[in-house]
């Protein structure tokens, strides 16, 4: 009876561990990827209508796992390990929001991660800004006969270098009116497309149905073959990837970099959250250089990871200028 009686708290502790969730969220070093390999026997960072120069050694994105749906025990026995973080699941998952619409906007946040790293990465090598088409409306005017990618040069004859004379070209334009635009298609030949101009319900001018701005424009295509992996954080190891495939001699000088940063389509490196589990991620998967967002270095030398050098980056020219010392013997920034 003593035995029964001892072993009832005992028992129903471990079922309160098992079976009781909690309102956390655990984070802690996710999957880390080479954009300079492969993924599902696809380039990570794939380039198609140039030629691509062969690169060796890692430049390693990193991410950051979420654990949802905690029992208290799962909980417990992640906090004890010392690698995971506990935080209040409405940090992750605000109230107001669904899972569902959490995990689209990560989402978008990638695929504009993608776009802003092909952006620098052009930028940095010098390739010129033009009218680019950034998205073209199905039912829309532009329908089968323009793409995204395209950059246009003519509007009825008429030159454009930048989107403020393209805008004030089709300002000039009334619903009805046909309009000749002469593109040029990545991977393709130049090109004239004859669209008649539709109608906007919040505009009198004609209605084209694209999306266009000004972009660093090149005859071939970057496309990024990574799924499921959500936020902006692996813009700017993306665009060293690009950058890397695109120019002589590796980057890296054959050593195993990895890093994190936001980066715009000018390459300004931005902060990024979870720094320290990246680093764990990375040190993990054995780098030995960690490129950091400027924002972050605080925090990220607050992890003590020893063997991992801390390079600072603001730009993405500092962060090449920064990997090419790798070979040359010179000095990098530090946090």
């Amino acid at each position: 009876m003593t035995l029964l009686v001892a072993l009832i708290p005992i028992v129903a502790f471990g079922v309160v561990l098992s079976v009781v969730t909690v309102p956390f969220v655990a984070l802690g070093p996710g999957p880390t990827f080479d954009t300079l390999g492969e993924v599902d026997g696809k380039p990570v960072v794939d380039i198609e209508g140039t030629e691509v120069h062969p690169t060796s050694g890692h430049l390693n994105m990193t991410t950051v796992s979420q654990r949802d749906g905690l029992t208290l025990g799962q909980a417990l026995a992640l906090w004890m390990s010392g690698r995971e973080q506990l935080v209040p699941r409405d940090l992750v998952y605000p109230p107001d929001k669904t899972k569902d619409e959490i995990d689209e906007a990560n989402n978008t946040d990638f695929r504009k991660s993608e776009d802003s790293a092909e952006y620098a990465a052009l930028l940095y090598l010098k390739y010129p800004l033009t009218v680019t088409v950034k998205s073209v409306n199905e039912d829309g005017p532009s329908a089968g006969k323009l793409e995204d990618g395209d950059a246009i040069e003519y509007v009825n004859g008429k030159p454009v270098t930048n989107l403020d004379e393209f805008q004030a070209l089709i300002k000039e334009t009334k619903p009805g009116d046909t309009v000749v635009l002469d593109y040029r298609r990545k991977n393709g030949d130049l090109g004239a497309a004859t669209i008649t101009m539709g109608k906007h319900p919040d505009r009198d001018q004609g209605f084209l149905g694209i999306g266009v701005l000004d972009a660093p424009w090149a005859p071939f295509t970057v496309d990024f073959n990574l799924a499921n992996i959500g936020g902006p954080s692996a813009g700017l190891m993306f665009s060293l990837a690009v950058v890397d495939k695109l120019t002589t001699g590796d980057l890296n000088d054959g050593k195993f970099v990895a890093g994190t940063g936001t980066i715009t389509g000018d390459g300004e490196v931005g902060p990024i959250g979870g720094i320290t589990h990246k680093m764990l991620a990375a040190k993990d998967a054995g780098a030995t250089i960690f490129l950091v967002p400027a924002e972050n270095c605080e925090e990220a030398k607050s992890a003590n990871e020893d063997g991992l050098e801390l390079v600072r980056v603001e730009t993405l020219d500092q962060a090449v200028a920064a990997l090419k010392t790798l070979s040359a013997g010179g000095e990098r920034p530090h946090c």
